[in-house]
C-alpha cells in the first residue's frame, strides 16, 4: 500500500517533468504498482490540477487498439484499457476541420485519430450499452497528441495511468449530432469504417473501428464500466467528452508538419493539422 507522502511525491514528479520536459524514469523501476495504486497518484495529479484553475472536460481512453498492444520489439506490453481526465486546458477545437498546434513543450510526442463523443445525458450507473448510446449527443473525429516522460517510450501500464494518461493534446473536429436511429446501430455502424492518417500527403497509416475494442461504442462502454468499479472518481455526467482511443499505431511527429486524415464508410469529413 502506498503512503501519502509517496503518493504526493511521485505526483510531484511527473507534474515537475511535464511542465519543465524533464525525462523521469518510470515509477514501476522504483516500485511495484498495483493499477489502483496508480489511479491514486492520477487523482492526486487531477486534484492539483483544479486547485490551480484547470477545468475538467471529459475522460481519454487508451490502449483500447487490439492490433498495437504489442506493437514493436520495444514498445512496452499493454493488454489492458487505461483512462484518465481531460481537462480545458489541452482540448482544442477546430475550425471548419482544420487546425494549428503547437509542439513546444511535449515530451516525445505522437499522434493518432480517434472519435470523440459528447454526452447529453447522464447514463445510469447500471445501464446497458443501447441505453449508454442514447446518452451520446453527438460525435466528432479528432487527433490526439500523446506524450511520454519515460525515456524511449518505455514504461508498464501504471506507469501510463499515473503519468496522464500520456494524453498530450486533444484537436476535436466538427461535432455532428447522432440521431436516434444512428444510436440503435451505433455499435455495428462503426465497426467497419476505415480511416487513413497521412503526413504532408504520404499516406502513413491506417486502422478500423473494429480494432477499438470491437468499436468507439464499445470503448465508451468499458470506460463505463471501469469507472463503475472506482470510487475516487466521478462516474460519466452529461456535457462530458470522451475520446475513445486511436485506431492507429501513434506515430512520432515533428513541426512543421501537415497531418490529415481520411473515413471510408462513413460521411464524415477528415481533419487537416498543421504542427509547429
Amino acid at each position: 500500500m502506498l503512503m501519502s507522502n509517496q503518493i504526493n511525491r511521485f505526483a510531484h514528479q511527473l507534474l515537475e517533468a511535464r511542465a519543465k520536459q524533464r525525462p523521469l524514469a518510470s515509477l514501476s523501476r522504483e516500485q511495484v504498482l498495483s493499477t489502483d495504486q496508480a489511479y491514486e497518484i492520477a487523482k492526486r495529479i487531477h486534484d492539483i490540477r483544479i486547485a490551480e484553475g484547470e477545468k475538467p472536460v471529459g475522460r481519454k481512453v487508451g490502449f483500447v487498439n487490439q492490433t498495437v498492444w504489442q506493437a514493436g520489439e520495444h514498445a512496452p506490453i499493454v493488454r489492458a484499457p487505461i483512462w484518465t481526465t481531460l481537462f480545458d486546458s489541452t482540448v482544442i477545437y477546430a475550425e471548419e476541420d482544420s487546425a494549428t498546434y503547437s509542439l513546444k513543450g511535449l515530451q516525445q510526442p505522437r499522434i493518432g485519430p480517434e472519435i470523440i463523443f459528447q454526452l447529453g445525458k447522464t447514463p445510469r450507473t447500471d445501464c446497458t450499452m443501447d441505453e449508454l448510446a442514447d446518452c451520446i449527443e453527438w460525435m466528432a473525429h479528432g487527433m490526439e497528441i500523446t506524450v511520454c516522460p519515460f525515456p524511449n517510450w518505455h514504461f508498464a501500464t501504471t506507469d501510463a495511468i499515473a503519468a496522464f494518461g500520456l494524453h498530450g493534446a486533444l484537436i476535436i473536429g466538427e461535432p455532428r449530432t447522432v440521431s436516434s436511429v444512428s444510436k440503435q446501430h451505433l455499435s455495428t455502424m462503426m465497426m467497419g469504417v476505415s480511416v487513413s492518417l497521412s503526413c504532408d500527403e504520404i499516406l502513413r497509416t491506417a486502422g478500423f473501428g473494429s480494432d477499438i475494442l470491437n468499436s468507439p461504442l464499445h470503448a465508451l462502454w468499458h470506460l463505463h464500466q471501469m469507472l463503475a468499479q472506482q470510487s475516487l472518481f466521478p462516474p460519466l455526467q452529461a456535457g462530458e467528452i470522451i475520446t475513445t482511443g486511436s485506431w492507429t499505431e501513434s506515430l512520432d511527429v515533428a513541426p512543421g508538419q501537415l497531418w490529415q486524415t481520411a473515413f471510408g464508410g462513413i460521411a464524415m469529413d477528415g481533419l487537416a493539422l498543421s504542427l509547429t
